[in-house]
Formats: C-alpha cells, sequence, structure tokens
C-alpha cells in the first residue's frame, strides 16, 4: 500500500505544476486528518486526496477530447465550462492509468468538484478537504469552515456549497445542476438538525 502512494506522488510530481502539486499533497494530508476524525479509512481517504486533481493541469481541449475518446459523458455545463472535466477524467485517470480499483475511492474524485446529494463519508472528506487544505487562502469564510469540518461535517459541505454557488452567481459563471441539487440537499439536511 504505501508502494503505491510513493509511485503515485512521483507520478503526480511530473505531471502536475509545482503549485497543483503542493495543493495535492495539502488535501491529502487533511483529507487524512478528516478521515481519523470521521473513522475513515486513511489509505482511501490519502489516495482520494492525492489523485483528485490528476487531470487538473491538462489542457481543457484536451480534457475535452480524452473525454471523447474514453466515452465519459459530457454535460452542457461541462462543455461550456470544460474545467469542471477534469473530475470525470481524474477518476478515469485515477482507475485506468493508477490502478485504483475502490469504487469509493473513484466516485470521491469523481465529485469532489461538484458534490451531489446524499454523499458517502469519503465523498464529503474529498470535497471539503479540497477547499480547506492549508495552502488555500481566498475562499470565503475559511477559518469558520475549517473548524465546522472538523465539528460538523454536514454543515461544512453546505457552507462550501453555498459559498462556491455565491462566487459562481456574481461571476455570472455556469453553476453545475449537480451542485444546485447537493446544496438543496444539504441546506435541507443541515435545517432538519437543527
Amino acid at each position: 500500500m504505501q508502494m503505491d502512494v510513493i509511485r503515485i506522488r512521483k507520478k503526480l510530481k511530473k505531471k502536475l505544476d509545482e503549485q497543483r502539486y503542493e495543493h495535492t499533497l495539502g488535501v491529502a494530508f487533511t483529507a487524512m486528518s478528516l478521515a481519523m476524525k470521521y473513522d475513515v479509512d486513511l489509505h482511501k481517504a490519502e489516495l482520494a486526496g492525492l489523485l483528485h486533481d490528476c487531470a487538473k493541469c491538462m489542457p481543457d481541449e484536451r480534457k475535452l477530447h480524452k473525454c471523447e475518446k474514453y466515452n465519459i459523458p459530457i454535460s452542457e455545463t461541462e462543455r461550456k465550462n470544460p474545467s469542471l472535466l477534469h473530475s470525470k477524467l481524474g477518476a478515469y485517470l485515477a482507475e485506468h492509468k493508477y490502478g485504483v480499483k475502490d469504487p469509493e475511492i473513484l466516485n470521491a474524485i469523481l465529485y469532489h468538484t461538484t458534490g451531489h446529494a446524499d454523499m458517502t463519508m469519503l465523498e464529503k472528506i474529498i470535497f471539503v478537504a479540497d477547499y480547506i487544505e492549508p495552502r488555500r487562502n481566498k475562499a470565503p469564510n475559511l477559518s469558520k469552515v475549517r473548524k465546522l469540518a472538523f465539528e460538523m461535517m454536514d454543515e461544512a459541505v453546505c457552507k462550501i456549497m453555498k459559498d462556491t454557488l455565491s462566487y459562481l452567481e456574481k461571476k455570472n459563471a455556469v453553476i453545475d445542476d449537480e451542485t444546485m441539487h447537493a446544496y438543496e440537499f444539504y441546506a435541507s439536511e443541515t435545517k432538519k438538525k437543527k
């Protein structure tokens, strides 16, 4: 298992730019910390954290081409904003290039950008770790979300989604339907708990 991690790190260091590689290490570290808190398999959290952005540095045109080549479905939103495809393509590459066969890990990679309703704890961990890792410093409400992540995971997920949707609306950016549905789900779930 440890050899997998070392091999994957070496490959990623060649594929990602320096800033993205450092972010990836931060996400893996944060995911492992959250996994300890929520009793989730540390190895799965580390692998998903390391591989979550394995397709991120690929140019958008290449992402589109690869998704078409590998028959990965592309939504209208993703056609307009191909950078979103790094999650789907990343899950594909994690399985076919890095040898990950565990569906939990692959789904955590697949949904780390958009989220979805009723995520598993590992999916939530990668979604949140991507937002709160130590090198992130520009997101709104970051210190609040970092604290929430270790206390009330669903509230942290909901807050991240709300802030992300607000940011995208201000930029007049296209919003993925999956993210909107996920936000509605977690907003409803957190209301029930209050």
